[in-house]
C-alpha cells in the first residue's frame, strides 16, 4: 500500500464549509425504541444463525409522535461473544436496495475477527418492502430497460423525458401515500440512529456502500457521538447544492474512466468475444451500433421495451461496467446486434417489486434537493453532455421525476464537514462507473482529518470484497477488526 499521489496528500488538511443546518432529532426528542423481538427470517437460502425483527419509527420526525411505520432488521449475532465489540449496520445502496440478507451473504465473507466482533446488521431501508413499503403505481413501460435513467431522444429532444417525469410524478401523488413524502437520506440516517437504540448499542459501527455512503455520512453528521468505525465504500459525490443531481451528471466521468478498461479487454486476442484489433477501433465500434439502433431498432420478443434501440445498449453498457465480469454481456450484445439475432430476453423484475425500488428512490432523490422544473435547463445540459460525452448520449443531464414532483424538500440537503471524530475510512475503486473517484474525492475533502481514504486501482463498482484489492480488503478489514487505519491517505496496486 503507498502513499496517494498529490491530489488526496492536499485534500488531508481540508474542511467542509457550513451553509444551512440540518438538526438532528435525538433520541429522547423520538422515544425510546421498545426492545426488539427476533424471529425466523422469511426467504430462501438464509443462514440459519440470521434472524429478523422491526423496529418501529415516526413516518415524519417533526412529529414524533405522530403515525409510525415499520424499519425491517436482521442479524446474525457474533460468533465469539468474549470478543464482540458492538454491532457493524451493513447499509445497502440504491436508493432503493435493501441489506436485509447481507447477513447471510456479504457479511459471511468477511474475515472471522471480523464476525467475532461484530453482530452482523441488516435493514431494507424506509419504504422498501418488507419495511412499510410505498408504491408508484406507473406502468410497465415506463419501467423499461431505456426508461431506468433518463436516456434523451435519438435527436437529443428530452420532450418524452419531460412527459415521463410528469407521468412519474402524478403515480406517486396518486398512490405514494404519506410516506413519500418522507422518505429521504436524513430520515434513513435518523432511522439508523433508532435501529442503534434497539439494538442497546451506545454506538454504531457502518459499512455503507454506494448511495449506502450517503447514508452513512449523514448519520456521521447527525450523530457524531454515536459513531464507531464507519466504513464507507465507492462513496458519491455529497454536493451540498445538487446533492443527486450531482450523481447523476457523475456518470459522464464513470463512463470515461471505465470504457477504456472494456476496450482494452475487448481487443485482446484471444478473447472469444473480441470486438476490434485496438481499443480505439472498440469506442468506434460501440458509437457507430449505438447510432444505428437509433435510426433502426432491431425487434426483441419478450423484452422490455420489445427492441433493441440505442439506449438500451447504451443502459447495457453502464449495467456492465459495474462489475468487469460482465463485460462479456455487453460484448455478445454488440455481436449479436450486428448479425441480426438477439439472445433471449433478460428476464424482468416482478412488476410490483420493480414499482417499489422506483418509488424509494424517486422519493429519496426528489425529496433530498429541488431540481429545475424548465425543459430549457434540460435541453441545454443534454446538447453540452451529447458534444463532450457521445458515450452517454447526454443522459447525464437529463431530467427525472423530480422536474415534477409535486412537494418541496422539507430539509436543505446534507453537507458533510471537518467536525466530528477521526473515525472514518472510505475505500474506493480508481475506475468506477456509478461513483467514480472524481466524486469520492470530494467527500475525503469535506471530511478532512476525520476520514482516511484508500484507493484501489482496481475498476469495477463496490470495492471490499468485491471489485477492490488484496491490499484494499485488508485495511477496511483490519479496521473494523482492531480500529487500526492508515495513517494517511494510500494507493493499493
Amino acid at each position: 500500500m503507498k502513499q496517494i499521489t498529490k491530489s488526496l496528500a492536499l485534500i488531508a488538511a481540508a474542511s467542509g464549509v457550513v451553509i444551512g443546518v440540518v438538526t438532528p432529532l435525538t433520541a429522547s426528542a423520538t422515544g425510546a425504541p421498545a426492545p426488539l423481538k427476533w424471529t425466523d427470517c422469511e426467504g430462501d437460502a438464509l443462514d440459519p444463525r440470521q434472524e429478523c425483527a422491526t423496529v418501529s419509527v415516526p413516518m415524519d420526525y417533526a412529529d414524533p409522535g405522530g403515525p409510525k411505520i415499520d424499519i425491517a432488521v436482521s442479524r446474525i449475532p457474533s460468533e465469539k461473544p468474549s470478543a464482540r465489540r458492538g454491532a457493524l449496520l451493513m447499509i445497502p445502496g440504491g436508493p432503493g436496495g435493501s441489506s436485509l440478507g447481507h447477513p447471510s451473504g456479504v457479511g459471511q465473507r468477511m474475515p472471522r475477527k471480523v464476525r467475532e466482533a461484530y453482530d452482523l446488521i441488516g435493514f431494507a431501508p424506509r419504504g422498501n418492502a418488507p419495511s412499510t413499503p410505498v408504491s408508484c403505481d406507473v406502468g410497465p413501460d415506463d419501467l423499461a430497460a431505456d426508461r431506468k435513467l433518463p436516456w434523451p431522444a435519438p435527436d437529443g429532444s428530452v420532450t418524452e423525458n419531460m412527459a415521463q417525469s410528469r407521468r412519474l410524478a402524478d403515480a406517486c401523488a396518486r398512490t405514494g401515500g404519506e410516506l413519500i413524502k418522507h422518505i429521504s437520506t436524513l430520515n434513513n440516517a435518523r432511522d439508523v440512529d433508532r435501529i442503534r437504540a434497539a439494538l442497546g448499542e451506545r454506538k454504531l459501527s457502518a459499512w455503507g456502500v454506494s448511495y449506502g455512503t450517503y447514508i452513512g455520512a449523514a448519520y456521521t453528521e447527525l450523530f457524531p457521538r454515536r459513531t464507531d468505525r464507519i466504513v464507507l465504500d465507492s462513496s458519491d459525490n455529497p454536493d451540498p447544492v445538487q446533492a443527486e443531481r450531482a450523481w447523476l451528471r457523475a456518470f459522464e466521468a464513470g463512463v470515461e474512466d471505465n470504457f477504456p478498461e472494456f476496450a482494452r479487454w475487448a481487443s485482446r486476442p484471444g478473447n472469444p468475444d473480441r470486438l476490434a484489433p485496438t481499443p480505439a477501433e472498440v469506442r468506434s465500434r460501440f458509437l457507430t451500433l449505438a447510432a444505428r439502433l437509433d435510426r433502426e431498432p432491431i425487434p426483441w420478443p419478450g423484452a422490455q421495451p420489445a427492441e433493441l434501440n440505442g439506449n438500451v445498449l447504451r443502459q447495457t453498457m453502464l449495467d456492465s461496467f459495474y462489475d468487469p465480469d460482465d463485460y462479456p454481456v455487453l460484448a455478445e450484445l454488440m455481436l449479436a446486434a450486428e448479425k441480426g439475432t438477439l439472445p433471449p430476453a433478460p428476464p424482468r423484475p416482478p412488476l410490483e417489486a420493480a414499482r417499489n425500488y422506483m418509488a424509494v428512490a424517486a422519493g429519496t432523490i426528489c425529496n433530498d434537493v429541488a431540481w429545475p422544473g424548465s425543459a430549457a435547463v434540460y435541453e441545454k445540459g443534454v446538447a453540452e453532455s451529447r458534444a463532450k460525452f457521445p458515450l452517454t448520449a447526454g443522459m447525464p443531464r437529463n431530467a427525472l421525476p423530480c422536474t415534477s414532483w409535486p412537494w418541496q424538500p422539507r430539509e436543505a440537503p446534507l453537507r458533510v464537514t471537518d467536525r466530528g471524530p477521526s473515525n472514518v475510512l472510505m475505500i474506493q475503486n480508481e475506475r468506477d462507473v456509478a461513483t467514480p473517484l472524481s466524486g469520492a474525492l470530494k467527500l475525503r475533502e469535506a471530511y478532512g482529518r476525520r476520514a482516511v481514504m484508500v484507493v484501489n486501482d482496481s475498476t469495477g463498482h463496490d470495492a471490499y470484497l468485491d471489485n477492490g484489492t488484496a491490499c484494499g480488503d485488508a485495511a477496511v478489514s483490519r479496521f473494523l477488526a482492531t480500529g487500526e487505519r492508515p495513517a494517511r491517505d494510500a494507493y493499493c496496486e
